[in-house]
């Protein structure tokens, strides 16, 4: 499939979604931004959509897309819904052991993931490593609440400090 192709898959997906919340509980989003965010991401990073979340972080919504290129790099680019402009450029890395993330890493997998539960208590699903573009390492854990509630946070990998917290509003794709 053509990124042309994912990206009008990925419009009518997300406006099918959209459609659904803003029935269910009056959520309104941008939808022409989804396509301008969609578009800025694949600019930024020519690639394959492989998902896309939609999360929360303060008080902006914000769309993550996560971008496989031909090198079978992956990147996570955040793109502000309101304005749509992207803001955070991350390259995701398979392991804790790449050589740019175990340069930086001072705290263990083990010390992050603590220090999220302890923030954010609940079942850890998903754990990723993450170098942002100033080359800072990051745990990142996606944690399902008791509550329902899916958050994801981000701890950095050299001070072992919360980094960025937002909450996921919804994804598309696989983890």
């Amino acid at each position: 499939m053509t990124n042309h192709s994912l990206a009008i898959f990925f419009l009518g997906l997300f406006l099918a979604i959209s459609n659904a919340m803003a029935d269910s509980n009056d959520s309104v989003y941008n939808t022409a931004n989804f396509g301008k965010c969609l578009n800025a991401a694949l600019n930024a990073r020519a690639g394959r959509v492989i998902k896309v979340e939609f999360k929360q972080q303060n008080e902006n919504l914000i769309y993550e897309f996560d971008i496989r290129t031909d090198d079978a790099r992956d990147w996570d680019i955040e793109c502000l819904e309101e304005t749509a402009e992207i803001f955070e450029l991350e390259e995701e890395v398979m392991s804790p052991r790449h050589p740019m993330f175990s340069k930086r890493k001072k705290v263990s997998l083990n010390e992050a993931k603590n220090t999220a539960l302890s923030k954010h208590p609940g079942e850890v699903l998903e754990i990723e490593y993450e170098l942002e573009e100033d080359g800072l390492a990051v745990y990142e854990f996606d944690i399902q609440l008791e509550s329902g509630k899916r958050i994801k946070i981000e701890i950095n990998a050299e001070t072992g400090e919360a980094h960025e917290e937002s909450v996921e509003l919804w994804q598309i794709g696989y983890e």
